[in-house]
């Protein structure tokens, strides 16, 4: 069977792209800069290096600099280690950080909103929402372009986001990347280890895991998209080695974490990958923020 290609990358290549295109939006709109809403995570402290790495770099030409402000936004589901982490990156990027703990303003959605507490999945979005808000307002209010920290496998893959809430961006800078990818670029970045190996997780719900909701980890889904995009169907997916091997992988793992099995075979994980990356095409003609054009390598 014809081996599923993964593309690589030149990670000064992809640097230069990434960061040109976010200096030419801030620049086309008459922004001061940008805002990013920093979560101690891989991708929002990879989006940050890109973007303060871009703005550091063209300080010394006759333009005004331009500034990156982050903003930690925990509710009482975030555990002290993500602000911690989150206010590491800030200070090794050099970077104005403030911390808008919004677990009051959640609440007071109890009085219009009583329904979206009866479970963790809605009280859950509705956080995301209200993180929106925040950093929408502090945009407004500061002249700036809020950068998104969605990767592709995330947002555009197969959608795993809140619809206005961290969906709610102008732009989407690292969303070119595979996770695998923002990883890579993030050890070039020389981010701290343990940043670039976490975990990921969304932090809107008391010990919630994307490989816990999902029951599969993001190399399966950078495997099966590139799968359909070069033009493999749901069964010869289902019988390829390379697909096999990943999902299998995170069956075991899964049973071991959580003593049971979300899928029974790989055919239905395909199918799952495939149901969700239809909801993502569905959000996107909704709210598509646009990402650069980076030179992504295949052989």
């Amino acid at each position: 069977m014809v081996p599923i290609r993964l593309p690589s990358m030149d990670c000064e290549t992809v640097c230069r792209e990434i960061g040109d295109f976010v200096i030419s939006t801030v620049e086309e709109v008459g922004a001061t800069g940008c805002v990013i809403g920093l979560s101690g995570g891989v991708d929002s402290s990879t989006t940050a290096a890109l973007i303060q790495r871009a703005f550091t770099g063209r300080a010394d030409r006759q333009r005004p600099r331009f500034e990156l402000a982050g903003y930690i936004i925990p509710s009482r589901v975030n555990v002290g280690k993500d602000a911690q982490d989150a206010r590491t990156v800030a200070e090794m990027l050099g970077i104005r950080c403030e911390v808008c703990n919004i677990e009051s303003i959640v609440e007071a959605f109890r009085a219009t909103n009583p329904e979206a507490f009866e479970n963790d999945y809605d009280r859950g979005n509705l956080i995301s929402r209200v993180r929106a808000n925040v950093l929408s307002t502090k945009a407004a209010t500061e002249n700036k372009v809020i950068a998104g920290t969605g990767n592709k496998d995330e947002d555009f893959g197969i959608g795993y986001y809140t619809l206005f809430g961290d969906g709610a961006v102008h732009i989407s800078p690292i969303s070119g990347l595979s996770k695998r990818l923002v990883r890579q670029m993030a050890a070039f970045l020389r981010l701290p280890d343990h940043i670039v190996h976490r975990v990921p997780a969304a932090g809107l719900e008391p010990e919630q895991s994307d490989f816990k909701d999902l029951g599969y980890r993001y190399d399966l889904v950078e495997m099966v998209s590139e799968g359909f995009d070069q033009g493999l169907t749901k069964q010869e997916m289902a019988e390829h080695e390379q697909v096999i091997e990943l999902a299998v992988r995170d069956m075991e793992r899964y049973r071991s974490a959580f003593g049971r099995t979300q899928f029974s075979t790989v055919a239905e994980m395909i199918s799952d990958i495939e149901s969700r990356h239809r909801g993502a095409e569905r959000k996107m003609r909704i709210v598509h923020p646009p990402g650069p054009k980076i030179t992504l390598i295949y052989k």
